[in-house]
């Protein structure tokens, strides 16, 4: 394995020598340490994203005063984004409250310049001003000392911030575009509405791009974890596809599946969607060989594979040959067809840039690939809080022509993307028949606006011997 990092090879070996020694249950694995130890690393993010990148957003985008109301389990999709990594949901009801006070002079925003109220919940380690009750608890209460906000006592506390601050433009979490920003649910909507009266629900502005910016933001020190995340995503997908995996003739992909599933939780990881893997078979159409088709020599094999951590997600398809007796390396027309998809992600790195729309870059893309005679398809995502994450859309699979809407949305800095496309290419050795070399590989877009991959992309088939 190309793997750099001593840390990482320790983690794979773990499984050989429970094996080795007859273990019948696998030693717990820690790649990224313990749960404690990467809160508190959650923890030092939240704080430096919040004071970094939102006063910034707040003035971009013409807002003085953001509320964000959730209840229970019916979260704001903003919601991981400006909470603590112990806090998993709503308490009750949830107010977040964000004020630049610094907006009405034109001071230059600054982290000094924002309030952070929570009306109900905590104060997220420190990072919000956390509101109680006046009510006071009976003597002997479970907690004791002020109850918590409840019902329309918050939206009467919510109306005395907004009339201490006296803002201009309150943005809330609405659009028929974005699912990231249209956290605000009908029943909140009107419970704010009725509570704050006709003259501040006059100033209500759909906030949109400004939770849209702040989830796709990402610090350096994330950028620095997410390389190891990467890291161990790379060790696994060549693990997978390996003869310590996989017997020609005897294993189906159902077992890959698995067995990825099995290794995300066995290191006590988790995985935003289920694994898949596909053959592609000389002289043979994928209508035959099934969903589950018993992986043979000369086959080509596709992964699309993810783990989650630190509340960050990765998303990855490699490609891998099972060599045929006598073989020792691919033949050259597969090489050849994953060079050009190689090709594809070279434009798809030279063209997304900040400040480009989705759909630009999409087309911009497909034009050069035409031009240099590649035969392919474009359908990149964010990533970062959530596999397909916030930010512009480059294709879908099936919309080639642009994605009105989600992919009118602009690249920023500080954003990932998971740069996913395929391309078709006839391969001689095949009889001329077409082979798809599907890739997927994360890229982090820097401060500075230029893009660069995680760690690599892959530009060798892995073989199975």
């Amino acid at each position: 394995m190309n793997i750099s990092t001593r840390w990482l090879a320790a983690v794979l070996l773990v499984p050989s020598i429970a094996a080795a020694q007859g273990a019948s249950v696998r030693v717990a694995e820690r790649p990224f340490g313990t749960l404690r130890e990467q809160a508190a690393m959650q923890q030092q993010w939240l704080q430096k994203r919040l004071d970094t990148f939102l006063p910034a957003l707040m003035r971009k985008h013409g807002v003085d005063l953001w509320v964000v109301p959730m209840r229970e389990y019916n979260e704001d999709p903003v919601f991981s984004a400006i909470v603590a990594p112990e806090t998993f949901s709503a308490r009750r009801r949830t107010i977040y409250v964000f004020f630049d006070r610094c907006a009405a002079s034109g001071e230059a925003p600054a982290a000094r310049c924002v309030e952070r109220i929570a009306l109900g919940g905590t104060s997220q380690g420190g990072v919000f001003t956390a509101r109680r009750s006046t009510k006071a608890v009976a003597s002997g209460a479970v907690g004791g000392g002020q109850a918590e906000l409840w019902g329309d006592e918050q939206w009467n506390a919510l109306k005395q911030v907004i009339e201490e601050r006296n803002p201009k433009v309150i943005g809330i979490d609405r659009s028929r575009t974005f699912a990231f920003t249209d956290g605000l649910s009908s029943g909140e909507l009107d419970g704010m509405t009725a509570a704050l009266g006709a003259a501040w629900a006059a100033k209500f502005k759909d906030a949109e791009a400004l939770p849209l910016a702040l989830i796709a933001s990402r610090l350096p020190e994330e950028e620095a974890f997410y390389a190891k995340m990467q890291a161990l995503v790379w060790a696994m997908t060549q693990e997978m596809f390996s003869s310590r995996v996989i017997t020609p003739g005897k294993t189906r992909t159902s077992d890959l599946v698995w067995w990825w599933r099995q290794r995300v939780n066995d290191q006590g990881l988790g995985t935003w969607f289920q694994p898949s893997i596909e053959v592609q078979r000389k002289g043979v159409t994928s209508e035959s060989l099934g969903e589950d088709p018993i992986i043979q020599r000369g086959d080509v094999l596709h992964c699309d594979v993810g783990i989650t951590a630190a509340r960050l997600n990765t998303d990855t398809q490699h490609m891998a040959y099972v060599l045929l007796p006598g073989e020792t390396d691919a033949p050259a027309g597969l090489k050849k067809a994953l060079a050009n998809a190689n090709g594809m992600q070279d434009l798809a790195m030279q063209e997304i840039k900040p400040g480009r729309t989705g759909n630009e870059i999409l087309r911009s893309m497909l034009q050069l690939a035409r031009a240099r005679g590649l035969d392919g398809t474009m359908y990149s995502h964010p990533i970062g809080l959530h596999g397909h994450g916030a930010g512009p859309l480059i294709g879908l699979w099936d919309y080639q022509d642009g994605v009105p809407g989600r992919g009118d949305a602009v690249v920023i800095p500080s954003m990932w993307y998971s740069i996913e496309l395929q391309a078709t290419t006839p391969v001689p050795e095949w009889g001329g028949q077409p082979v798809r070399m599907a890739q997927e590989e994360d890229m982090v877009m820097g401060v500075d606006g230029k893009p660069r991959w995680a760690i690599r992309r892959q530009d060798r088939l892995f073989l199975v011997k």
